[in-house]
């Protein structure tokens, strides 16, 4: 077995800390905003690996048997139906893909409910497996553009994806997760509103990004920056949200 070389291995460590890196800053970030009864580490890890592997493999799995069922010319990937500039094209990304995406990501919250003992756990507990997604699919953007397109075009997807992408995919899981906490400590709320919410944030995200592809002319930096613009906005009401519930201190036992 031959024994990658150091270049190697140097590549590799410059992808896979660029596509992980800011993910997890991002939730230690989120983490401090609750001063009382912060998760565990150990909880959150459980969860980020929850999005990064788990979540990732079932989304691509239910993607392919849903793209399956509406086109008869083979599998493609998601990205490359933004070359037909189609309604299909707009279902496809903006809804397909939100659906499914935020489905297997709260699936892990669930996992953790014995976890949940106030309301903002939720929040914290949806964007950890939020950005655990967002650094395995960063990872994948993020060494394709390096590969395909080289060092300059990885520096800017790395920038684009570490601010907008990662903070949606935190943002719109956590607010998934604070319905099942609500739901479940309240036992008076169902999590699927919010759920939906976080498919229309996500799907909302998923049209800016990609309006430039799908449109053309002069709208790619406009839209663009309206994506990066609507993901801080979002991650900065969940993380004000975990701050006004934490000060209300309310625990709730099971």
């Amino acid at each position: 077995m031959s024994i990658p070389s150091q270049d190697t291995l140097v590549i590799a460590a410059v992808l896979i800390g660029a596509a992980f890196i800011p993910s997890l800053f991002y939730l230690r970030w989120v983490r401090n905003a609750e001063l009382y009864g912060k998760q565990k580490w150990s909880t959150l890890f459980k969860l980020f690996t929850w999005g990064a592997i788990f979540a990732v493999i079932m989304a691509v799995i239910l993607s392919l048997i849903f793209l399956g069922a509406i086109q008869s010319s083979g599998l493609v990937r998601e990205y490359q139906f933004l070359e037909d500039r189609t309604i299909m094209t707009l279902i496809i990304v903006c809804v397909i893909a939100p659906i499914v995406e935020e489905f297997t990501k709260v699936l892990g919250v669930f996992s953790a409910k014995d976890s949940i003992i106030s309301l903002e756990d939720g929040f914290v507990l949806g964007a950890a497996t939020g950005l655990g997604f967002a650094a395995t699919e960063n990872l994948l953007y993020e060494s394709t553009a390096f590969f395909e397109q080289g060092f300059q075009a990885f520096v800017v997807v790395v920038i684009l994806r570490s601010v907008a992408s990662t903070l949606l995919h935190g943002s719109a899981s956590a607010v998934a997760g604070y319905g099942i906490s609500k739901g479940y400590l309240t036992n008076k709320h169902s999590f699927l509103p919010y759920y939906l919410i976080a498919v229309v944030m996500h799907g909302s995200f998923n049209y800016l990004a990609s309006a430039g592809m799908i449109y053309g002319g002069n709208i790619p930096i406009l839209a663009l920056l309206l994506a990066v613009f609507f993901s801080i906005i979002s991650i900065t009401i969940v993380r004000g949200k975990i701050t006004k519930l934490d000060k209300e201190t309310t625990v709730y036992y099971r």
